[in-house]
């Protein structure tokens, strides 16, 4: 049989990728281009009082410099699926710096980027909020988040109960900064119409829901609108929703009657599509002297825009990773003049584990317990907020596989008894989670009489494999080789799908294409015994195999015909049919998570105080996993960033002005490769039948969770001084 799903399987768009062959939304060629580039405000609050154009205008090459002044009229979008509800270019009014202001648009990108300096703006300036503590101040808790689609406030038990029965508690804040995505690729877009009909070049999660989008904008129909993003270079979040840079551009194009390009520079990156906001969160955990938790309290604050409600879902994990008879989660909001934040690799899941990791470490010292030890002695059997059983669950083998690779049983949980010459070492660990979604998806598969097998569903890879394990779902299915399959995405006029993010796109295109391969299959099938001529005439439908491109009799594999002989006998048509990963059946109620444990080895130099992480291991328990390459790549991206988040990463504001400082990667400072160390994954095989037809839970963000927690803890362990304000920075270690 032909056994791919699971093989570590090269991307079979690699070549075209290293090659050059691949082309990016910035890339694709147009005709009669013309270039757009972005006016933005220069002052944190206040209103413009002069905007002078003249010149922008006369300048060489300018066919437009778009404002609030002569902008044509469209119709407004509010936050999901626009990225924010801030109108775009309607009035005089400024609420953060490097809002969106204008457009420039002219025959060359130099000579756009040129008018766009010659634009002279005055404003009248007022005091902006930047501060966390004067938002706080000001903030209030919000009834739901998440897309309104879960409430603010968990709880179940009695808090006060908790504490009165707590031997032990450990009483803690922990914060994270704003952080950016920072892809490869920055976001652009490219407009082009044609009377009616827009065909729009997005480096865009989501062409579907961009396409519904812009249709509302513009007041168009859907059908008159192609949205084609075919490969992305990164997007982690911050290319899901909608822009105005998009709509800025569509818009632009329309206006001066060419294709625009815009593409965004690495600065306007930060301003122009969301970041993951500060946290503040305030913990508390209640144990008996036994390790067994009497009360779980976590209340996150973050900061949003002054026109949207977005916030960062940090207590999501907390309500579920542990079993705890008392629980009480809940938020805090304040506004600040900046743009509205957004969802971010692993939002809520990534600062939140952090934090209640970070506690937990805390507690197990405390109680002078190990801390795997500790997490095991409240190991969740069920799902503490529903009881319903886990659909799936090897957290306790992520554990042991994870400690037995690492040598933790080596471990002196003393701190700072650990040394390697002038470096003092340490060993820390965390749990990992993160749900297991899925959102509704087609897909079509046509099998061609050439033998060749065509699979198409409007999704995306980010990077992440998406072109290798559809291919891989479909070859299996069908029994033919990786070869003869081609996978389509990233475009409208293909079979519709979801956004790609919240990890569900192996889950819900994966099921989809396995659907449609299934139903093409039966298709075939039914051609071949019901053909008189067919070897395998009147057969049962549980008598045959498919295997290199043939249907075979399964007690005798010499009999049958492939693909190309039926197909041609019946006239040389092609086979298509649909799919979708919609359940069939009405399931039993399952939780579904992914999990996992991180163990970590850091080296902290005693002078200087600089932390090196020196190696790490991830055990995970993630369902099915459909190519053991591109997963174990995942994770080490993942894990990766976790070392950035926890070392690092920190968008840095001016308290005055509101204006980022370190827009750019010299001073936003990610992991280069001399910062990545020997990191060490493995998979826990899962077999999960509830979780969907694939068995599959998603990896991308799973990968992120717990590592800065991991961090945090190795790092104490190190030293014995406990930082608790991400990121981990020699300056803190010295204090």
């Amino acid at each position: 049989m032909n056994k791919v799903i699971g093989k570590p399987i090269n991307r079979v768009d690699g070549k075209l990728k290293v090659t050059g062959g691949a082309r990016y939304t910035a890339d694709m060629p147009v005709e009669n281009l013309t270039y757009g580039v972005l006016i933005e405000s220069t002052i944190a609050k206040g209103k413009i009082t002069k905007l002078e154009t003249t010149v922008a205008e006369n300048a060489p090459g300018v066919l437009a410099v778009i404002t609030h002044r002569n902008v044509p009229k469209f119709n407004q979008i509010t936050f999901f699926p626009g990225g924010q509800s801030l109108p775009i270019l309607q009035n005089e009014n400024i609420y953060y710096q490097g809002q969106h202001i204008g457009i420039v648009v002219a025959k060359t990108l130099e000579q756009a980027q040129y008018a766009a300096t010659l634009v002279k703006v005055e404003y009248k300036i007022e005091q902006p909020i930047i501060d966390i503590d004067t938002a706080l101040q000001q903030g209030y808790k919000p009834e739901r988040i998440f897309l309104d689609m879960l409430p603010a406030h968990s709880f179940w038990g009695d808090i006060n109960s908790g504490r009165s029965q707590a031997e032990v508690l450990v009483e803690q804040t922990y914060n994270t900064p704003v952080e950016h995505h920072n892809p490869m690729e920055p976001s652009a877009t490219l407009a082009v119409w044609e009377d009616d009909r827009l065909t729009l070049y997005d480096t865009t999660q989501a062409v579907s829901l961009t396409q519904e989008t812009i249709a509302k904008v513009f007041d168009i129909p859907p059908e008159n609108i192609r949205v084609i993003c075919q490969y992305l270079g990164g997007g982690f979040g911050c290319k899901a929703l909608i822009w105005p840079h998009t709509i800025l551009t569509a818009m632009a194009a329309r206006y001066v009657q060419h294709p625009v390009k815009l593409a965004l520079t690495r600065a306007q990156m930060y301003t122009s599509v969301g970041y993951r906001p500060p946290t503040r969160q305030h913990l508390t955990l209640g144990a008996t002297k036994a390790g067994k938790l009497t009360l779980i309290k976590h209340i996150g604050e973050n900061i949003t825009s002054p026109f949207d409600e977005f916030a960062e879902a940090v207590a999501m994990a907390t309500n579920m990773i542990y079993a705890c008879p008392n629980l009480d989660t809940n938020y805090n909001l304040g506004s600040i003049n900046t743009s509205t934040p957004t969802f971010m690799r692993a939002p809520g899941e990534a600062a939140g584990m952090f934090a209640l990791e970070s506690a937990m470490d805390e507690l197990s010292y405390a109680l002078e317990l190990d801390p795997i030890e500790l997490r095991l002695r409240n190991h969740a059997d069920v799902a503490p907020a529903t009881g319903h059983p886990w659909s799936s669950k090897s957290l306790k083998e992520c554990y042991q596989r994870g400690a037995e690779i690492f040598g933790w049983k080596h471990r002196n949980p003393k701190p700072g008894s650990m040394s390697d010459g002038e470096s003092l070492i340490g060993w820390g660990m965390a749990s990992a989670t993160f749900p297991a979604n899925s959102w509704p998806a087609t897909a079509k598969v046509t099998i061609y009489n050439s033998g060749k097998i065509l699979v198409e569903s409007a999704t995306h890879d980010l990077g992440t494999g998406t072109y290798t394990v559809m291919t891989q779902v479909a070859a299996e299915v069908l029994g033919v080789s990786l070869e003869q399959v081609e996978f389509k995405l990233g475009d409208t006029n293909l079979p519709k799908a979801p956004l790609t993010g919240n990890s569900t796109t192996a889950s819900s295109v994966g099921s989809a294409v396995q659907a449609a391969a299934m139903n093409a299959r039966n298709k075939i099938l039914e051609i071949a015994i019901s053909d008189s001529d067919s070897p395998l005439y009147q057969a049962k439908p549980e008598e045959i195999i498919f295997d290199s491109g043939k249907l075979l009799l399964q007690n005798n594999p010499t009999v049958g015909e492939s693909y190309q002989e039926i197909l041609t006998r019946h006239g040389g048509e092609n086979i298509e049919a649909v799919g979708d990963n919609a359940s069939k059946q009405k399931q039993p109620e399952y939780a579904k998570h992914s999990f996992g444990a991180v163990f970590v080895e850091v080296q902290v130099d005693r002078l200087l105080g600089e932390v090196r992480v020196k190696r790490c291991v991830g055990v995970y328990g993630a369902g099915r996993i459909l190519n053991a390459k591109t997963a174990r790549s995942q994770m080490i991206g993942g894990i990766t960033w976790g070392i950035g988040m926890a070392l690092m990463e920190h968008t840095v504001m001016s308290p005055n002005y509101g204006r980022i400082l370190n827009h750019n990667l010299s001073d936003y400072l990610i992991p280069v490769q001399l910062d990545v160390p020997d990191i060490q994954v493995q998979f826990v095989e899962e077999e999960d039948p509830y979780v969907n037809a694939l068995g599959t839970k998603g990896i991308g963000e799973l990968s992120i969770v717990g590592v800065a927690g991991a961090i945090a803890n190795a790092v104490y362990h190190a030293t014995g001084k406990r930082i608790r304000d991400l990121p981990i920075t020699p300056d803190k270690l010295l204090e």
